[in-house]
């Protein structure tokens, strides 16, 4: 099955609730439904890319496998990587040695792919593509998924950049603003959840050259809930096919428990069935 040209194809992030994205991607790949276009922010855009290489079970195995046997997250990895997460690992060692990820079907993929990252000094959202240099792809990804105050900044093109959640956590906009007016909304959190943490204001002593994100963080929040509100009305409007959890989820952003991972990773692949089954039959 393939969406005509008008059809994009967005993922949220959200850590490690991305594994039901994981299974909604693995679902596509079973039933060789391709896109055109799609566009992916933190967890989404990583696990994205294992679409685009179309190599089916490589997200899960990395976000599930790899967890259990290798303990990727922690606060360890603050004191020797600065990081909650060991990055050499995830965005080295893996894809070059234990999982190897393969940048000639990535590359040769038609689908354009993009992956959104926020400027700390613009404090504006970056929608990256690379198709031919496999450091600089890694290297955007690795941004897209850096989360602030536990990630280091990362360097692209001389810009520094952070997680793209923070600018643009669900980039439905960006899809339709490029051309597609209908699009799959991949999401991580259930219908009719809002955040529901206040939003307060950044210390000048955080990211204190950055002053454009401090601010953008201090709204974070109210941006997130406008964006879900935003997805809704496209849903209730015939606008988007939304993929999302049936219920809330127990998973959290820095989830290490396999057993709650591998049941949200199968009810991603659940709910993509019943979905695109509902988008065929009207």
């Amino acid at each position: 099955m393939t969406f005509d040209t008008n059809t994009g194809l967005v993922l949220e992030g959200g850590g490690m609730r991305g594994v039901f994205t994981d299974g909604v991607l693995d679902y596509f790949l079973d039933n060789n439904i391709t896109f055109n276009y799609g566009v992916g922010v933190s967890a989404g855009a990583c696990n994205g890319l294992s679409y685009l290489s179309q190599q089916r079970g490589r997200a899960k195995a990395t976000n599930i496998d790899m967890l259990e046997k290798h303990r990727y997250i922690g606060m360890k990895y603050l004191w020797t990587q600065h990081c909650i997460l060991d990055r050499k690992f995830l965005y080295d060692t893996v894809p070059n040695e234990i999982l190897p990820f393969d940048y000639d079907a990535c590359f040769a993929n038609p689908m354009t792919f993009e992956m959104v990252t926020t400027n700390c000094l613009t404090g504006k959202a970056c929608y990256l593509t690379e198709r031919t240099d496999p450091d600089r792809l890694l290297n955007i990804a690795k941004a897209s998924s850096s989360l602030p105050y536990v990630c280091p900044i990362v360097w692209i093109n001389h810009q520094p950049m952070l997680d793209g959640g923070i600018a643009d956590s669900i980039p439905v906009e960006r899809a339709i603003n490029t051309g597609h007016d209908f699009n799959v909304v991949v999401l991580t959190r259930n219908r009719g959840y809002r955040e529901t943490s206040r939003d307060i204001k950044i210390p000048k002593y955080i990211y204190r050259r950055f002053p454009r994100l401090r601010l953008l963080l201090s709204k974070r929040h109210a941006i997130y809930n406008a964006q879900l509100e935003l997805v809704e009305r496209l849903e209730d409007e015939g606008r988007i096919l939304s993929i999302r959890p049936q219920r809330p989820v127990e998973v959290g952003r820095l989830e290490n428990n396999t057993d709650k991972l591998n049941a949200l990773y199968e009810e991603g692949y659940e709910c993509a069935r019943k979905a695109l089954e509902r988008l065929q039959h009207g």
